[in-house]
């Protein structure tokens, strides 16, 4: 179940409560619908895309699938996408943005062990700057 928060957010962006559920990063990522088309389109401007783009798109469309966000803020997690982020038992819900992330409890707290000390080396190489 989203929490109320997260719900109140999906429905200010799509309104009868349709989400994009996509395989990303060993979780499942969710997007409300307008956000899922601004994707959709940003990578559709990609020319001549090689063979590694066009594989990654494959995976990361083809694993999408639309679902829809009742009342109470639930949805269902379709089969294939439960299997690829090992949502079995514990779940954890992140919320990155304008997405969210599904993700196995024991998968995201190795993402949480990891020494972050030099992250803003990484970011600064990016040529983006960023504050917190």
């Amino acid at each position: 179940m989203l929490p109320p928060e997260f719900r109140d957010a999906v429905m200010a962006e799509s309104s009868d409560g349709k989400l994009v559920l996509a395989k990303f990063d060993d979780c499942v990522i969710g997007y409300p619908m307008a956000r899922w088309e601004e994707i959709e389109e940003s990578f559709g401007r990609i020319k001549n895309p090689n063979r590694r783009v066009r594989d990654f798109i494959r995976f990361f469309f083809g694993s999408a699938q639309e679902v829809l966000m009742d009342r109470q803020g639930r949805i269902l997690v379709p089969p294939s996408l439960r299997a690829y982020g090992r949502l079995d038992k514990d779940v954890i819900l992140v919320g990155v943005g304008h997405k969210f992330e599904v993700w196995d409890k024991a998968r995201f707290e190795g993402v949480e062990s990891q020494d972050f000390g030099t992250i803003f080396d990484d970011i600064a190489a990016t040529g983006v700057e960023v504050s917190i």
